[in-house]
């Protein structure tokens, strides 16, 4: 006889992570902090290098997870708390960094805002963002992290706590890492250290020719190598067309109709000196002149249209997150259970006032009081929207696709817009705004970063406030080696932040926003260009972010990334695999070749930082240590110096496909 059950329906049984509630294990311990730092550094440091040279950021959390795996197995046991705090504090550095040179370098370009780019107030807006960024996540990780667990996946948080479970396999991991590690830094050491090849093989045809000065080029670093196949050759091959575009399209087609005087002049109109102009190349004159400004144009219009496409899920986002702001203060109780355990509310809000007064009355800041108010007070609710909507975004797509940017500029923009409202157009509030939107675009980059943490440790089971406390820690830590980083680059043989070596192109970027929209002294046709092609990219189906930063870099940057990117379609090609897990060999490897590059090239800043002889040929270690330029061998090779880089380049390229074809067995745990 059939009956019909009327019990009521089962509620699905809570999350059950990987170590209990009830387990009490080594977690916040002086090993792991300081070990968390010393990533953190790392990283940090690393990330401020890549970022001034070609715009981009890795994300740290999985290697850092991977390398803490292997330190401590090396020399002592640990347990997979420990690790977490690890991956937690070090990852800090990373976001923190990346959130610093988009936006502090822009005080260089901006009248009177060289007086804030120095080690102290880059430091503090830094330390103010990054703290920020991690109070405003705390009562949002119930509502985001815990009752959102199946909807929104943090794929970089996941793939941590993957990594931390799969512990016992950290060796193979960790020797990927530092495979690549070693290979960036020794292929380093003989190209940019010794000098025996060169640095950036090019092809460009002459100011006289048919088609004048077309420019094909391409920088061969390992960094670059590696960040191409990171992000895939979909993305590196978009990054690319947009210098394409500009270096073999449009310079060599405003060659042909604008006179050398008038191109000079209007260098001259920029700011260029004649010195300048005489030492570079014509291709470089439209570029700086014409190009440069078109690609600005094409990167604020992306920008925007990116945050537009976000607007829905930023509203609703806001909405729902905001909603659940209640429960954070029982969670953070005594008599919670340990993994639910958060920092109380009331430190959460006297915190972020009091981090808002200092902003406000702190001489390193600009502004001055009751201005300087108005400013705190848009950092605080431009900063609470932007973390809720960064940290619900990197939920749905993880951190490498966070808009950052995109909310930057609307945070610019706004800021502009009510200063404007106020009567406030003079140029010294073009540092005020640009204050505004470094500490949001800073706290909303690490509550992106905040929230993967969060996520790897409700899976693994970690204490919240504990890594709460431990992501304070780690941005008060690497903000320091990031100020240092960021003043050692500048006044480096890379520097001055701006020029060829260090690009910088959303700080110029942000800069130009702001210059344009409070001083209104910035020859707008080749801007509204810029715009234009952008949308023109975004009607074609294309994300034009990628593209219009490709538009505004020079092609020596994107081209060894678009290479990158191929070496990965070719090893999925040659594995005969559709997507690659970010756990695989290459992913780690490339990861090493990011991190070996970058920490190479800091050292290398270091040396040339170092005077030996000023005035004569040799003026620091550096150039004593470049044996090829000293024996002339870039000018005595001629062509076949580009054959004999392009050939070390090949070979680099050779060990990266090598290295990713190897199984290093993650997937069966």
């Amino acid at each position: 006889m059939k009956t019909t059950d009327h019990s009521t329906p089962r509620t699905p049984a809570p999350f059950e992570p990987f170590v209990p509630a009830s387990a009490s294990i080594p977690e916040f311990t002086i090993k792991a902090i300081v070990l968390g730092c010393v990533f953190g550094i790392i990283f940090g440091a690393a990330t401020v290098y890549l970022a001034l040279r070609a715009g981009l950021t890795v994300s740290a959390s999985i290697p850092i997870a991977v390398l803490a795996i292997a330190v401590f197995k090396k020399f002592g046991r640990s347990t997979i708390l420990e690790n977490n705090i690890v991956q937690t504090i070090g990852s800090a550095g990373e976001s923190i960094a990346a959130g610093v040179v988009f936006t502090v370098p822009a005080f260089l370009f901006l009248v009177d805002g060289g007086d804030y780019f120095r080690y102290w107030p880059v430091v503090m807006l830094a330390s103010i963002g990054g703290v920020l960024g991690v109070l405003f996540m705390i009562p949002l990780r119930r509502s985001l992290i815990v009752k959102e667990h199946g909807n929104l996946p943090y794929p970089e948080g996941t793939a941590c706590a993957e990594v931390l479970v799969a512990g016992e396999k950290g060796g193979s991991l960790a020797r990927m890492v530092f495979g690549g590690f070693w290979v960036a830094l020794g292929y380093k050491l003989l190209n940019n250290v010794l000098g025996l090849w060169k640095e950036v093989p090019a092809v460009v045809t002459g100011p006289r020719a048919a088609f004048p000065n077309a420019t094909v080029s391409s920088e061969i670093t390992p960094e670059y190598l590696g960040v191409g196949y990171i992000i895939g050759p979909r993305i590196a091959g978009i990054m690319v067309s947009g210098s394409v575009l500009s270096w073999v399209a449009m310079i060599p087609l405003l060659s042909l109709f604008v006179s050398e005087q008038r191109v000079q002049a209007d260098l001259l109109a920029l700011g260029f000196s004649q010195a300048w102009i005489d030492t570079h190349s014509q291709a470089e004159w439209f570029y700086r002149a014409y190009v440069r400004l078109i690609g600005a144009g094409a990167v604020a219009a992306a920008g925007v249209m990116t945050l537009g496409k976000s607007l829905p899920t930023i509203i609703s986002s806001f909405k729902d997150s905001v909603r659940d702001l209640r429960g954070s203060d029982r969670a953070a109780g005594a008599g919670a259970r340990r993994t639910e355990r958060d920092i109380p509310i009331t430190w959460v809000v006297g915190g972020s006032l009091v981090l808002a007064l200092i902003i406000a009355i702190l001489p390193q800041f600009p502004g001055e009081l009751p201005g300087s108010l108005v400013m705190s007070l848009m950092i605080v609710v431009f900063g609470f929207f932007f973390v809720t909507v960064s940290s619900r975004i990197v939920g749905l797509i993880g951190s490498t696709s966070n808009p950052i940017s995109g909310m930057t500029i609307a945070t610019l923009m706004a800021t502009c817009l009510i200063f404007l409202a106020l009567g406030l157009t003079g140029e010294a509030y073009q540092a005020v705004a640009l204050c505004v939107g470094a500490v949001v675009c800073i706290a909303a980059a690490n509550a992106g970063a905040t929230s993967q943490d969060l996520k790897t440790g409700f899976i693994v089971g970690a204490t919240p406030y504990r890594q709460q406390l431990g992501l304070i820690i780690g941005v008060l830590a690497s903000v320091f080696a990031i100020g240092l980083t960021l003043d050692l680059l500048h006044n480096s043989v890379y520097g001055p932040i701006g020029s060829d070596k260090l690009p910088a192109p959303q700080p110029t970027l942000m800069a130009t926003l702001i210059k344009g929209l409070l001083a209104q002294n910035l020859p707008w046709g080749y801007v509204f260009a810029g715009m234009a092609l952008a949308v023109v990219i975004e009607l074609c189906g294309v994300g034009s972010l990628a593209w219009a930063v490709g538009a505004y870099l020079p092609i020596s940057t994107t081209f060894p990334i678009f290479v990158g990117g191929m070496m990965k379609k070719l090893t999925d090609r040659m594995s005969r695999r559709q997507t690659e897990s970010e756990l695989s060999s290459g992913m780690l490897y490339s990861t090493g070749l990011v991190a070996g590059g970058s920490i190479a090239g800091i050292l290398i800043a270091v040396l040339s930082s170092i005077s030996l002889d000023e005035g004569g040929d040799h003026p620091n270690l550096g150039a004593w240590l470049n044996v090829g330029h000293r024996m002339g061998l870039p000018a005595a090779l001629g062509s076949a110096g580009d054959l004999l880089a392009a050939a070390a380049f090949a070979v680099l390229c050779f060990i990266l496909v090598r290295a990713a074809r190897k199984d290093i067995g993650t997937e069966a745990h």
